[in-house]
């Protein structure tokens, strides 16, 4: 399991032992296919679901529903806010992600409800 967004701001402070602020992350511009990376975070497998919003960790007024959720494509997880950051501030995402995504033509694969269920307990523990 590898973790998008794994920022210091973002995760609960069992997990957040990175050391990693998503200030550090932030770009003036996003990448040529910036859509299409939005497009598959926001079609990733729910694992993990809280009812309501959570803050721009950044400080902007925005609040973002389901910012808490947690979401993979069966290999990486990531937070459900994570697409505000990269659509409003451009946050870079790791180039083995970027790859692994582009090669699949930005299409979510298919991840059997047993391989969710093995995703969700790894999260439960660094959670």
């Amino acid at each position: 399991m590898k973790i998008l967004g794994f920022c210091k701001e973002l995760w609960s402070a069992k997990a957040s032992e990175s050391e990693v602020s998503v200030r550090d992350l932030v770009r003036e511009s996003g990448e040529p296919d910036e859509s299409a990376l939005l497009e598959y975070l926001d079609g990733g497998y729910e694992i993990l679901s809280f009812m309501g919003s959570v803050n721009d960790a950044l400080g902007s007024d925005e609040r973002i529903l389901g910012g808490d959720n947690i979401l993979t494509d069966g290999e990486w997880v990531w937070r459900g806010d994570l697409w505000f950051y990269v659509a409003t501030y451009h946050v870079s995402l790791p180039d083995e992600f970027l790859q692994q995504v582009r090669s699949r033509r930005y299409v979510m694969p298919e991840v059997s409800r047993e391989d969710r269920l093995a995703v969700y307990e790894k999260v439960r523990r660094v959670l």
